[in-house]
């Protein structure tokens, strides 16, 4: 039986009690690298997947800022299973720019009822992240084929349907959703990265797969004009880095208190009383504390910005420029405080911290491993455009 939430207040009480049960395991799955599949059919059954469908189809319709703390929460307890529904989210978005009524009406359903959805976007070979090579090739009588390999495919192996970007005749992006066992489909479980080892990121082959024309939505009209899709996409991120930041903070914390001992200068008798880890600690919690504040500006105006396009405001693009910059700031300052927190909180437990028992370099493993997702540089470069010269970043998925 799926959970149906009903308001902002549920879904984040929701998150946080899921965040909670997910964080006992987190360590082990890590360590052991056991994929996460009776934790995301609990995530299913709790309705969390369904937190954004419209009112008009059931859903509780949250806040943009509700959503990133759902995130925030999740990827707290753990973060591979933080990230796994990003993709999920970004293709409802997707389905809300360009998709027909009917077509929302029937994946709304699927999600309402726990279904999941995956993706296969990134191709590795490709010359940059917007280039795609995989073709959808239309048949007599309207529907598709689609070939290629998909790389980095965060969600795929254990979604109900993966959304497929590929490029048209005329070399526009469009997403195809193509069900989980459909002839021709296969998904590897070759994921081997550092970091965020449980997502199983990936990759997803295509060979000839059958695509009917209802399950295909173009895409490149997300960008016709302005729009908040790419901050949308970039603010789950920052969220997911948040939480890595939270847990690093919190299980570094706990550390300094049980396992450090005291520098015999500081005349104290607990390690968590000496002055300058205090004090250290302090900053710390700092930048989790900024990146936090920015994560909730971010999702407020995105939430303002979405009213303004929805309402066709004269300061509609406007709103929308804001919110990239929010976001991008977020962005940059979650990615510095999850990797230097989870690093630098080492040095205040000393070496007792190396050893594997409590995992604790796991925090900077899916720090750094999920922030690589696209670089914090281009972040801060926009920020300043925009501070110093006006300049509006680009609509371009990105930013």
């Amino acid at each position: 039986m799926v959970n149906v939430i009903a308001d902002d207040a549920e879904a984040l009480a929701v998150a946080a009690r899921l965040g909670e049960r997910f964080a006992e395991g987190a360590s082990q799955r890590d360590a052991q690298r056991i994929l996460p599949e009776d934790e995301l059919d609990e995530l299913s059954r709790s309705g969390l997947l369904g937190i954004t469908v419209p009112r008009r189809h059931g859903g509780a319709e949250v806040s943009y800022r509700t959503l990133g703390g759902v995130f925030r929460l999740l990827a707290a307890g753990d973060s591979s299973i933080g990230q796994i529904p990003q993709n999920h989210f970004f293709f409802l978005d997707v389905l809300r720019h360009n998709a027909t009524e009917r077509q929302l009406t029937f994946f709304h359903a699927e999600v309402l009822a726990g279904k999941r959805l995956g993706n296969a976007l990134a191709e590795a070979g490709a010359k940059n992240a917007h280039a795609f090579e995989t073709k959808l090739v239309e048949q007599p009588g309207g529907d598709f084929r689609i070939s290629g390999t998909k790389n980095y495919t965060t969600g795929a192996l254990f979604a109900h349907w993966i959304p497929v970007f590929a490029i048209d005749g005329e070399d526009r992006v469009n997403a195809a959703f193509v069900p989980s066992g459909a002839d021709g489909l296969a998904v590897l479980d070759d994921w081997d990265g550092i970091g965020q080892r449980t997502t199983a990121s990936g990759t997803v082959l295509l060979d000839d797969v059958h695509v009917p024309a209802e399950r295909v939505v173009p895409h490149y009209r997300t960008f016709d004009g302005p729009e908040i899709f790419g901050a949308f996409g970039q603010y789950l991120h920052a969220a997911i880095d948040v939480g890595i930041a939270d847990a690093a903070l919190s299980d570094g914390g706990e550390a300094v208190r049980e396992l450090s001992r005291p520098w015999w200068e500081a005349g104290v008798e607990r390690t968590a009383d000496e002055p300058l880890v205090v004090q250290r600690f302090g900053e710390l919690a700092l930048r989790v504390r900024a990146a936090g504040a920015l994560l909730a500006e971010a999702g407020d105006a995105l939430d303002d910005a979405r009213r303004a396009l929805d309402s066709e405001a004269d300061d509609a693009e406007a709103k929308a420029a804001e919110a990239s910059i929010a976001v991008a700031a977020v962005r940059a300052q979650a990615d510095e405080a999850a990797v230097s927190v989870s690093s630098e909180i080492f040095a205040l437990i000393g070496a007792r911290a190396a050893r594997t028992g409590r995992n604790l370099d796991r925090h900077w493993r899916n720090a750094r491993t999920h922030t690589l997702h696209d670089p914090r540089r281009w972040k801060v470069q926009h920020l300043g455009n925009y501070a110093l010269n006006g300049i509006r970043p680009p609509r371009n998925g990105i930013v």
